[in-house]
């Protein structure tokens, strides 16, 4: 254990400090609760499992005996929690010489800070790896063109060809959600909800869905977007995402990103008996994970 000493904030020990600066920066707090669909813990670990349901009925002709169906899982999506825990300490004679209030008041904040950083880092893997490392139930990336079914067929949440944002993209992805199908090959009504999309694409994205006319087009045709409300939440801006031109659509489709909290954050503090110093540690335990692809839908840019 290293704890904070005088040496280290000799400056604030002279007289004549007008200012203490840089633990003071805003950050972007709590963009991963337009990602998740939250839920407490108080297990271990959390598994989900994707049932198959009937397929279509089938024609009984007279006579006939009734044609029999079965339903089975799919697959099952595990949920393994993860502990994240930071600790500060301050010595008994930074404490005596004034700087306590001081340091605890900043750095208390600071550590809340450092979790809820953690937080949204964590929150972003699937969207960040989930082209190429960030597999989940079925075995496939978390946007694949080739999500299996019961069936034998496939369901897509990404496009053949990566492509950026655009007006064309955004149809295509409307139409290929619209051709998804459950275990058993029958059509689900499902719709885009959401877009999830970096910093750099949100004034694209107000030009695409706020505008009521289309872009970048002489024509003066109606933007079908716009009207026919195809993205009804809008956009949402994460600054966390790191691929510049990825862009994700939430969809209405249930049980898609799932985020279990087992332990809140806990801030607590004790004293050592031996050097005096007192120490600060925040501990909590959760994860992320997906339980339903088809929950989203994304592109990594062209």
């Amino acid at each position: 254990m290293v704890a904070m000493n005088r040496a280290q904030f000799f400056k604030e020990l002279l007289p004549g400090i007008n200012k203490l600066f840089g633990l003071e920066y805003k950050t972007y707090d709590n963009q991963w609760k337009e990602l998740y669909e939250v839920q407490s813990s108080d297990r271990s670990f959390e598994e989900e499992t994707k049932l198959a349901g009937l397929g279509q009925a089938l024609r009984k002709d007279e006579g006939m005996g009734v044609s029999y169906d079965a339903g089975q899982e799919a697959w099952t999506s595990r949920y393994d929690h993860e502990t994240f825990a930071l600790a500060f300490a301050l010595t008994e004679e930074a404490m005596e010489d004034n700087l306590y209030d001081n340091l605890i008041k900043r750095y208390t904040k600071t550590l809340a800070r450092a979790f809820a950083y953690a937080k949204e880092t964590k929150a972003v893997v699937p969207f960040n790896n989930g082209f190429t490392a960030y597999t989940v139930g079925d075995a496939q990336n978390l946007f694949s063109t080739a999500h299996p079914l019961v069936s034998g067929g496939t369901n897509a949440n990404r496009p053949v060809v990566a492509v950026d944002l655009n007006e064309t993209a955004i149809e295509n992805m409307a139409i290929q959600i619209a051709a998804w199908t459950d275990e058993r090959g029958l059509l689900i009504a499902a719709r885009p909800k959401k877009m999830i999309i970096p910093p750099g694409l949100q004034f694209v994205a107000t030009r695409l869905l706020e505008t009521q006319n289309r872009v970048g087009t002489a024509d003066n045709d109606i933007s079908a977007i716009y009207s026919n409300g195809t993205i009804p939440g809008g956009y949402t801006v994460n600054n966390y995402l790191t691929d510049a031109d990825a862009w994700f659509i939430q969809t209405d489709v249930p049980n898609g990103m799932k985020h279990f909290e087992r332990v809140a954050l806990k801030m607590s503090m004790d004293g050592d008996f031996d050097t005096g110093n007192v120490r600060y540690k925040g501990r909590t335990r959760y994860s992320f994970g997906n339980s339903e692809p088809l929950g989203v839908w994304g592109s990594p840019g062209a």
